[in-house]
């Protein structure tokens, strides 16, 4: 039986262009962000996982791992995506109601 050893500081990586450049799962494009969210609605690592489909438990405590020591960047991250979607609804909804 062979084993393979992962350097656990490859699993996750910062692409610019990709995301915003925000961290994410190396070679998936999953952000750290998605799965904190998840982990914060009270999903447990292995559900994570299973509901991304593409990713190791092993990345997904990765990104846990990278929150927990970057604790404000990613909770800004969160804060600064929410915002966003606030300020794409209002104008989703501004131009709908401008076309009835």
């Amino acid at each position: 039986m062979t084993t393979t050893t992962v350097d656990i500081g490859t699993l996750i990586d910062r692409t610019p262009g990709l995301h915003g450049g925000v961290p994410h799962i190396s070679g998936k494009g999953v952000t750290v962000r998605r799965i904190v969210s998840w982990y914060k609605r009270g999903l447990a690592a292995e559900e994570i996982g299973d509901r991304i489909g593409n990713i190791t438990l092993a990345e997904v405590y990765a990104a846990l791992a990278y929150y927990h020591a970057n604790v404000a960047e990613i909770e800004a991250d969160i804060a600064h995506q929410a915002a966003e979607d606030q300020r794409l609804e209002k104008l989703d909804r501004s131009s709908t109601r401008s076309m009835a």
